[in-house]
């Protein structure tokens, strides 16, 4: 077995065989490109493969990372709607592969991140039908009582907004660096976000990072969703502030955050457009939206500063950089937003 950085084989085959899992043959793994925040591995043997996910090896920030989070959700969700890959083990301690991971079975199919990925999918009605799949998974998330399928004690059902603002404010602390010249914007729209919290539309399990690349679609119609994938940010929260970032994500700026990004491809609906779909799909006002907007440009903008931070910790590179000049216009997005 040839190891990879961060992920120990022989150690990882026993506990496979340890809990029952079906071997065949040699344990071998892959690392799988994307990845920024956690780091994701394809493991095989002969006759199965597997997904394992696990922490980056440098700049953890707390809360960002949570393996158990993520299995248990995807777990949970296995026989609702919303498609997701079948849950196979997970440990939150270090005594397997000296970090938390988790494992699911892989999922056929194809991950769309680049534009002319997209492209490739098809005419323009079959990205339309594409896109139509993709927000109505995201309002069938939205519509799976937590409850039913153990995930009541996921998160508090109520004070979400409250928390996120509060909790992206003290992600930034933890990662500016010493005089940063963002710092005194980022505060101000931290401040002005703190003090025009609406009340929450209602509670729902929501994924935290939803765009086409978090999701696997069927390798031959573009127009079915095989998995969602990355659920290391979920928990029970406000649905709106879900749609409200996928919708971020169109936004351009993304695309000088992740160049060709294909959900930033004007392949894409508008914001707008997206907005009022998922308003369709789930039956879901978008009332006080300037500010789920605002909201969803103040995270976008510090988690382009944690990548950038990460990318620091290893030795800043020329995407690193980039990243960083994306921040003071995220920033003043969400200013307009809030206007």
């Amino acid at each position: 077995m040839t190891n990879l950085n961060g992920l120990d084989l022989g150690a990882l085959d026993q506990h496979l065989q340890s809990i029952g899992i079906p071997r065949s043959g040699e344990l071998r793994a892959e690392l799988i490109s994307g990845g920024r925040s956690n780091l994701t591995f394809l493991v095989f043997d002969d006759a199965s493969k597997w997904v394992l996910r696990r922490p980056p090896l440098h700049g953890l920030t707390p809360s960002a990372h949570d393996m158990a989070r993520e299995y248990k959700v995807v777990a949970a969700l296995e026989d609702t709607p919303v498609p997701v890959a079948h849950a196979v083990t997970m440990r939150n301690d270090d005594s397997v592969l000296g970090a938390p991971f988790q494992m699911v079975d892989y999922v056929p199919g194809r991950v769309v991140r680049h534009a002319d990925e997209l492209a490739a999918l098809g005419d323009q009605a079959t990205i339309n039908a594409c896109v139509d799949a993709l927000i109505k998974v995201l309002a069938d998330l939205h519509a799976v009582d937590p409850e039913a399928v153990g995930l009541g004690d996921f998160g508090k059902p109520t004070g979400y907004l409250e928390r996120q603002v509060r909790r992206w404010g003290g992600q930034w602390d933890l990662i500016k660096t010493q005089d940063d010249p963002r710092d005194a914007d980022v505060k101000r729209l931290h401040a002005a976000l703190g003090e025009a919290i609406p009340p929450q539309s209602r509670s729902a399990i929501v994924h935290g990072d939803y765009r086409i690349d978090n999701t696997m679609l069927d390798a031959e119609d573009a127009t079915k969703v095989r998995a969602v994938l990355d659920w290391e940010m979920s928990t029970l929260g406000d649905p709106l502030s879900d749609a409200a970032l996928m919708c971020v994500y169109r936004n351009p700026a993304f695309e000088a955050v992740h160049e060709a990004a294909a959900w930033a491809s004007p392949l894409i609906p508008s914001a707008d457009e997206l907005a009022h779909k998922y308003s369709l799909a789930a039956d879901q006002p978008l009332d006080h939206w300037g500010f789920y907007m605002a909201l969803a440009f103040f995270k976008l903008a510090i988690i382009a500063a944690g990548i950038q931070y990460r990318d620091r910790m290893a030795g800043e590179s020329e995407y690193g950089r980039k990243l960083g000049e994306t921040i003071p216009p995220l920033i003043g997005m969400g200013f307009d937003a809030l206007a």
